[in-house]
């Protein structure tokens, strides 16, 4: 289909010829920046067709196929594909983005012109998850208090089973080394010698069968116990 063209020369021009190929193909009129539209897209008395291209993806393409939804509901933001698993990703998330929009979503490998739609505009009904929400429920239900900071990065957030192994170790500060069973049966964390034997934050340490005493790692958190453990 003639030269390729490589992306770091490529222009946003580069992707209509492929999206007019395409779009005639199937029988529509085509023809570029009307109005505000890069491309619009007409067959017999159907409502446009409007594309929107861009050579990658961004919030302001998605600003501009929103606003051409007032003039129809068929629209579709079209960029150039990339390579390798970033790409993909890109394009798995923006699918989903543009779903819950109401957007169609084409990509156009500039290469060869090859064009793949991935997604028609239509209106979008989500589909909820039982188990995701049974599993945020029950973490909520278990975090005690509000230990976190909104819009924090995930790197250390406290959790419900962070908070668990906190009160063993605290428990441990004080009591000194304990059977598991007893750990639990004080503490009211029912899983308390699994926790400490998978000893995943490495506070613990087996003192005999049964039996789990502190690390110093363990000792050193204790002194944070208080925020993340929800006291006031």
């Amino acid at each position: 289909m003639g030269q390729s063209v490589e992306m770091s020369t490529a222009r946003e021009t580069d992707l209509y010829p492929p999206i007019k190929s395409f779009l005639e193909d199937q029988g529509y009129v085509v023809k570029s920046e009307v109005g505000a539209a890069d491309v619009v897209a007409v067959r017999g008395g159907e409502p446009p067709v409007v594309v929107e291209l861009k050579l990658g993806f961004s919030l302001a393409l998605f600003h501009q196929c929103i606003a051409r939804l007032k003039v129809s509901d068929d629209v579709y933001l079209a960029v150039a594909r990339g390579t390798g698993k970033r790409f993909a990703k890109a394009v798995k998330e923006n699918t989903a983005l543009a779903r819950r929009l109401g957007l169609g979503l084409i990509t156009v490998r500039l290469k060869d012109g090859l064009v793949e739609v991935h997604c028609d505009p239509g209106p979008y009904a989500p589909r909820k998850s039982t188990k995701r929400q049974a599993q945020l429920l029950r973490e909520f239900a278990r975090r005690q208090g509000d230990p976190n900071d909104g819009g924090q990065t995930r790197a250390g957030l406290v959790t419900a089973y962070r908070q668990d192994a906190l009160k063993l170790a605290v428990y441990l500060f004080e009591a000194g080394a304990c059977r598991g069973a007893d750990v639990a049966r004080e503490t009211g964390v029912q899983h308390a010698t699994r926790m400490m034997r998978d000893n995943h934050y490495g506070w613990f340490e087996k003192v005999d069968t049964g039996i789990y005493g502190l690390a110093q790692s363990g000792a050193d958190a204790v002194a944070t116990s208080a925020r993340i453990l929800g006291a006031d």
